[in-house]
């Protein structure tokens, strides 16, 4: 069952029982109006006869049933019988004593001055008269035939005002839930024209105010982010494939060429060492691709633990020099700092990559090869400041320098993949931390890291 269909039953069945609630309170009280009626109406109808019968003198029993014989203001099938104290009958026009009376309802109508109760088709009341000398119990029955009548009409209203109704509220609730998922129908319609090679395509938002637009918003968010991924995606091979082309077409190129003529061993020996500093890169570009995914996926259940980040730093200035005895690192710590100060929460690897790539950066694009680091504290956390006197970032290339594969346009004559800092960004993001760039070209560049305190230090 589709939506329309399911609220277009469900509201038939709420306005099914709302007219069915009211259906049955009009009835009720109605109901109850008319036995109060009918009963009020006895009561005085008897009250009268026995009035007349014990007060005035003029009228004995006789007298009265023949007045009352032809009484047009009798109830229908009306019986009254009036005894005294002695449970002796003064007056009865119950002829064929169609009312059971017996001792035990007369004493309970002394005891409780009014009994009401049904017998066969009667409604029968019993109630006290006082007079100036003496108390009578009357009994007076009868059958409210005009006001059964009138329930029973009123309950022939109710059901086809009930029937109408429901007809009446099935069509209108039909084209109600038509008319309340016009927008979604309209939004799916939109939705089902939008394929992989349309995502620039957007839903239409309506009032920007609803339900519906909120709707069509979180549709075109998704959609905005699945262009974003898909070209990012498409980036990426673009790039990754242009990169690790251009190490094996050297490598190609380097064995084809060799293979052409037969060389002295030294020959060969520097075409391999060539071909083995061309594997190396592709080793170290294919190693950063897969640090790239790794950092672009969001993995919950990494685990992090306390990391000093001054032991991490001297481990990758080691590791730098090591394989580039030529570059130069500074690191300075702050007075105020201690060993609790000095902690991050983190993983180890990849903390240790993305600091490696904010320092062979720095090294790698000055003339000198000099990066000075500074370590130091804040109330917030920890800061780690990376200065640089090299070539410098230029104003158009600094809101892109974290996008895999961009480099700038002053790096043409370095080499390098543009895939450093792409990896530096996520996973400092990862560690809950920030990266600020200030930058000059010709001037230098400077990097600031800024750690949240881990829980518990203070």
């Amino acid at each position: 069952m589709n939506i329309r269909n399911r609220l277009t039953v469900r509201f038939i069945f709420i306005v099914a029982v709302i007219l069915v609630l009211g259906s049955m309170l009009i009835y009720i009280f109605s109901a109850d109006y008319r036995e109060e009626d009918f009963y009020n109406r006895l009561r005085n109808k008897a009250n009268n006869t026995a009035k007349i019968l014990i007060d005035v003198d003029e009228i004995d029993a006789t007298l009265l049933q023949k007045l009352e014989k032809d009484n047009p203001v009798s109830l229908p099938n009306e019986k009254i019988i009036i005894y005294d104290f002695k449970n002796q009958i003064l007056f009865s026009t119950d002829q064929t004593q169609d009312i059971y009376i017996d001792q035990n309802l007369l004493d309970r109508i002394r005891l409780e001055d009014e009994v009401r109760y049904q017998e066969n088709d009667y409604e029968i009341l019993g109630f006290l008269f006082k007079s100036r000398y003496d108390r009578f119990t009357v009994v007076a029955a009868a059958t409210d035939v005009y006001g059964f009548n009138k329930l029973k009409n009123l309950r022939t209203i109710l059901l086809t005002v009930f029937a109408i109704s429901i007809v009446i509220v099935s069509i209108a609730g039909w084209l109600f839930a038509g008319k309340a998922l016009e927008p979604i129908s309209g939004v799916i319609s939109q939705v089902d024209e939008i394929s992989i090679t349309s995502l620039n395509l957007r839903v239409d938002e309506g009032n920007g105010k609803d339900e519906i637009a909120k709707l069509a918003q979180t549709f075109n968010n998704m959609l905005l982010r699945l262009e974003t991924s898909f070209k990012a995606q498409r980036n990426f091979i673009a790039n990754a494939s242009h990169e690790l082309r251009t190490p094996l077409t050297s490598i190609t190129g380097q064995l084809e060429v060799t293979l052409l003529n037969t060389r002295s061993n030294e020959d060969y020996r520097k075409v391999l060492y060539s071909v083995l500093d061309d594997i190396k890169n592709l080793n170290m570009l294919s190693n950063r691709l897969l640090l790239l995914a790794q950092t672009s996926s969001e993995d919950r259940n990494r685990k992090m633990v306390p990391l000093r980040i001054d032991d991490l730093i001297w481990q990758v200035r080691d590791d730098l020099l090591a394989s580039n005895p030529s570059y130069q690192i500074n690191i300075d710590l702050d007075y105020d700092l201690d060993d609790e100060r000095m902690l991050v929460n983190g993983d180890e690897q990849l903390m240790k990559s993305a600091l490696s790539n904010i320092m062979e950066n720095g090294c790698k694009y000055s003339s000198n090869h000099l990066i000075n680091i500074l370590i130091k504290s804040s109330r917030f956390g920890l800061i780690i400041i990376f200065n640089d006197s090299g070539i410098g970032i230029s104003e158009k290339d600094l809101p892109y320098i974290f996008e895999p594969f961009y480099r700038g346009s002053n790096t043409q004559n370095v080499k390098g993949s543009g895939i450093g800092l792409s990896i530096v960004k996520p996973i400092l993001r990862l560690h809950g931390a920030t990266i600020q760039v200030n930058s000059k070209e010709s001037i230098g560049t400077t990097f600031i890291v800024s750690f949240p305190r881990p829980d518990g230090v203070y």
